[in-house]
């Protein structure tokens, strides 16, 4: 390194505190950035907006990629899905010692849940309801990932979602607002911590802003549509939490909202926000969506990176439009200089609130990293995490939990797997380190375990092809379905119980996996339906990223635990839960519907002027109802059974009348009357009987995740303020309004008791 940039380093090391950035020292940080912009050509501050993708980097050599010579010339920002202290240590050197300024890179991953140790898919997540989990989860994430030199991640997504079609429901937190938003407050707290400068915390970025869960059929990418008084109380809330709760970067969607594509939104981005929201940090777009808005019709290339960089977008995910047109929109006035230094200066000051100038390499550690990294600390909390997660929605002949003794027959495509376990967008897991079911199940002592995979995972072998990509095959098997079937049953017949591993590849779910039939596949079902005519006991294990129809499985299968896409633990929870060392508590966040055709079906919907068919379920003509099908879901919103039983007593309302910002308590006795000790989630519903807008049935408004031991009692009490009952008004103004509320309790959204409460202004 050149006597000048070892001098230049030696300074800002005395500029920079060593402790890292403060947030109370704003002047100095902008004083050093403005000092640095002051330097930069236009190219270098271009280049700060450029994210390219790690290319050849990910199995070559750093030094000798075609990305080394763009970082020399200072046309790289940052890069991403880059894995190792190594490389990443080569690329960082690179920027810092061989480019004319030393800018360091900012190094970002799709760390969704989890880095190596991984947790249960997102939506899985949610299921536990347990937020101080949620949180340690994303905290051990940013631990493992920082010590392998990554400082940002693209997560969390906050998307809201009603069509399980889309397979991105896979990550996000499901369909309500408010457990949405509480998961992305705890996410954003979990992997940013309260100090952004410290070594071991990732810079969060809210995605995908905004209303990507919406798409037209369930259709990944498709076009979006809404008021914007949806948009305020149904779809923007998380998205608002996360930024509330100090997310450092947003990404954009990728779909159009009110005719326009998210990335070159100035409303949202700019209006909505920078100055509603208040949101200080920098807007990255999501992968090539600047490019993408050509195919929308919003111009060329050159045309559309100026609509991004106008709109409120800092950085360019993978397109390079904003380096390669922005000095000709600039010569052309089609672009401004004050845009461009604005989105120059917000990622600065991100790099340095990471401490990035203070010490490039702070990140990298090869000694932490390998303390660090997949550490048995870390898989113990995402084997219990696992655990809390899944969701026992069928157990009506008490088959579970299991004995430790006799045979066990284990069937089934997803039960010998451990590619399939981490579940979809795990990028950094490794699948060799998976526990997969059979390796769970084996591990047991007093347990015989007899295997047969007993089907494929679909007839069709183009389909399990495109639902088994990026390394997560499940081997299909050569012999015919009859020989497969076969085999299955001659091991069932031979076991005291059977184990039927059944359901989606982790790939059926996340991005670009929409689907229009969302039941189990035939081969399954046919599997699954030779296992019941032996007469055993069958418990089905559902592997999935999204609520299935499960109308059949329902009416013929006794036994049914959903366990998501568990993580690196998976094998070793499912048998926590299936031997009851672990009694599950996981409540469903999306609703399951009872056919396709329902779909969007979600628990807080509207009334209409015709409300539904009555109670019985009978049909009624001129309501608002199906001739062939129920309006009701298969399993609701906050559904989950547990191996014991509870009883809820009769809400007591410290008041039935209220006025002002006086607070309401509202109480149950929860009881565990049943043999095992367990955990219940007691929930709070309140409804706005008579509004300014049309107000939904029920909106949760609060939730605690309660354990009692068998034959204990305890209160659970709700304390209700106005803040509760605010809403966007017609003209988007955040207030509540007087009138008569009913205030409902219960173990998921459909199983509520009800008190009223009059509450005036």
């Amino acid at each position: 390194m050149k006597f000048a940039r070892w001098f230049r380093f030696l300074l800002l090391l005395l500029i920079i505190p060593a402790g890292g950035f403060s947030q109370s020292d704003n002047t100095k940080m902008n004083q050093f950035i403005d000092e640095l912009m002051n330097k930069m050509t236009l190219e270098e501050k271009l280049g700060q907006l450029n994210l390219p993708t790690a290319g050849d980097i990910v199995t070559g050599e750093p030094r000798k990629s075609d990305i080394a010579g763009k970082i020399v010339a200072g046309k790289v920002g940052g890069l991403f899905n880059v894995k190792s202290v190594a490389k990443i240590k080569a690329l960082q050197k690179i920027a810092v010692e061989e480019s004319r300024l030393g800018i360091p890179i900012i190094f970002g991953m799709d760390v969704i849940h989890g880095y190596e140790s991984v947790f249960p898919i997102p939506l899985g997540l949610s299921a536990s309801w347990d937020l101080e989990l949620i949180e340690k989860s994303a905290r051990i994430a940013a631990e493992e990932a920082s010590a392998d030199g990554i400082n940002w991640t693209f997560s969390p997504m906050t998307d809201i979602s009603r069509d399980p079609r889309w397979g991105r429901v896979s990550e996000g937190s499901g369909e309500d607002p408010f457990l949405g938003s509480a998961i992305a407050r705890a996410m954003v707290k979990g992997y940013q911590g309260n100090d952004l400068s410290r070594k071991n915390t990732l810079l969060a970025t809210v995605k995908h802003f905004a209303l990507y869960g919406a798409p037209e059929g369930g259709r990944d990418y498709n076009t979006v549509d809404m008021s914007r008084i949806r948009m305020y109380n149904e779809y923007f809330p998380p998205y608002k939490a996360g930024v509330d709760a100090g997310a450092g970067s947003v990404m954009t969607a990728f779909n159009e909202v009110d005719g326009i594509p998210a990335t070159g939104n100035k409303w949202l981005l700019t209006e909505v926000l920078r100055n509603q929201w208040g949101f200080s940090g920098f807007i990255v777009t999501d992968y090539t969506s600047i490019d993408e808005m050509v195919d929308h019709g919003m111009g060329d290339f050159q045309a559309v990176s100026a609509m991004a960089l106008k709109a409120g977008a800092d950085m360019d995910m993978a397109g390079e439009g904003m380096l390669t047109t922005l000095r000709k929109s600039l010569d052309e006035g089609k672009a401004s200089l004050a845009d461009i230094d604005r989105a120059v200066k917000l990622i600065l000051q991100t790099k340095y609130q990471l401490g990035l100038f203070a010490d490039p390499y702070r990140y990298l550690d090869e000694e932490r990293s390998r303390k660090t990294v997949f550490s048995p600390e870390n898989r113990a909390v995402a084997r219990k995490v696992a655990a809390e997660s899944m969701v026992l929605m069928e157990n009506s002949a008490g088959i579970l939990p299991l004995k430790k003794s006799g045979k066990i027959a284990l069937v089934g495509p997803l039960a010998d797997t451990r590619e399939n376990m981490p579940g979809t967008w795990s990028v950094a897991a490794v699948h060799a380190n998976a526990v997969s079911l059979r390796d769970g199940l084996s591990s047991l002592e007093g347990v015989e375990v007899l295997y047969a995979k007993g089907s494929n995972l679909t007839y069709d072998v183009d389909l399990e092809n495109n639902s088994t990509m990026f390394g997560r095959s499940l081997g299909r098997d050569d012999r015919t379905d009859a020989e497969m079937l076969e085999e299955a049953l001659n091991v069932a017949n031979k076991a005291d119980v059977i184990v039927a591993a059944l359901g989606e590849a982790s790939e059926m779910s996340g991005e670009s996996s929409s689907r229009t039939n969302i039941e189990i596949p035939e081969v399954q079902k046919a599997l699954l339906d030779g296992l019941l005519k032996t007469g055993k006991p069958v418990v089905l294990v559902l592997f999935t990223g999204r609520p299935l129809v499960l109308g059949e499985e329902k009416e013929k299968v006794q036994t049914i635990l959903n366990v998501w896409f568990a993580g690196s633990e998976a094998g070793h929870a499912i048998a926590d839960v299936l031997f009851g060392d672990v009694n599950p508590s996981g409540k469903l966040t999306m609703t399951f519907p009872r056919s396709v055709g329902q779909i969007p079906l979600y628990y807080n919907h509207k009334n209409t002027g015709r409300p539904q068919y009555n109670k019985e379920g009978r049909f009624e003509k001129f309501r608002s109802n199906y001739l062939d099908e129920w309006n009701e879901p298969l399993y609701p919103f906050g559904y989950g059974l547990s191996y014991t039983s509870f009883e809820y007593s009769d809400i007591r309302l410290s008041a039935s009348q209220l006025k002002g910002d006086e607070t309401l308590q509202a109480t149950v006795t929860l009881s565990n009357t049943g043999k095992y000790d367990g955990a219940e989630v007691v929930q709070l519903y309140i409804r706005d009987k008579v509004g300014s807008v049309t107000r939904p049935v029920k909106e949760l408004k609060g939730f605690q995740k309660v354990f009692l031991k068998a034959g204990e009692k305890q209160d659970v009490t709700f304390e209700i303020d106005t803040e509760l009952l605010k809403f966007y008004n017609y003209d988007l103004e955040y207030d509540w309004e007087a009138g008569e509320f009913e205030i409902m309790i219960g173990t998921h959204s459909a199983a509520v008791q009800s008190k009223s409460v009059q509450w005036e202004k």
